[in-house]
């Protein structure tokens, strides 16, 4: 994310560098790394994007935020690299963050594998909302009310005991939360047959709802959210 010159990166998975590299994103430019756990699939290229934020280590830089248990009981973070940023922090229910201008939250613990949080963004001109993986429970909308939501959807029906979002919970949610744009993302295989990006106005058309399908390497302006 590029808020106002503040650049974030969020859950550097495979391919995190290369991607950064190829999209014009320069890792020495970053602000701030958040982490949202420590799933392989959001966090194997986290130690490769702390490296290249701080040149290896020479020049101390940006921020580093992550639940506690990337750092230890089975930690992502190298030991050697928690040294490199010039802060880090963990992130723990209900609390507040902030790097340069963006202030961000982590309002709830979500219902996930390992120690899992999900994000609501403000700047002086936008709010947003992250609910990253998670099972569904009471209350969740509750915590993640912005003009923009972006869910993670896992799977088009629900799986459980699959501590992840379905299709028809995202729908749900974006109903209660009512948003003026909804992003849809992270696609397990159940999803990628229906073609998301060809059931977005159905979604939309069911839900009340601007709906959209992440695609690799879209750009989306908050400014256009409003």
């Amino acid at each position: 994310m590029n808020l106002g010159g503040t650049q974030i990166l969020l859950d550097p998975g495979p391919g995190s560098l290369v991607y950064a590299i190829k999209h014009k994103c320069e890792p020495p430019q970053l602000s701030a790394i958040i982490l949202s756990h420590k799933h392989l699939d959001h966090s194997v290229d986290i130690n490769v994007m702390i490296e290249a934020m701080t040149d290896g280590g020479w020049k101390p830089r940006g921020c580093l935020f992550a639940p506690s248990d990337a750092f230890n009981n089975g930690a992502v973070i190298f030991p050697y690299l928690q040294k490199y940023p010039q802060k880090v922090e963990l992130l723990e229910e209900g609390k507040q963050y902030s790097v340069g201008g963006v202030e961000f939250s982590t309002p709830v613990k979500h219902i996930h594998q390992v120690e899992t949080y999900g994000f609501v963004f403000r700047t002086p001109t936008h709010k947003f909302s992250w609910i990253t993986d998670t099972r569904v429970f009471n209350d969740l909308a509750s915590h993640y009310k912005a003009e923009l939501v972006i869910i993670n959807v896992l799977s088009l029906e629900s799986r459980l005991p699959v501590d992840h979002l379905s299709l028809r919970d995202a729908e749900l949610i974006i109903k209660e939360i009512r948003p003026k744009m909804a992003v849809l993302t992270h696609f397990g295989l159940t999803m990628w047959p229906v073609k998301p990006w060809e059931i977005e106005s159905k979604v939309s058309e069911d839900t009340g709802v601007r709906v959209i399908a992440a695609r690799d390497g879209m750009k989306l302006d908050l400014d256009e959210v409003t």
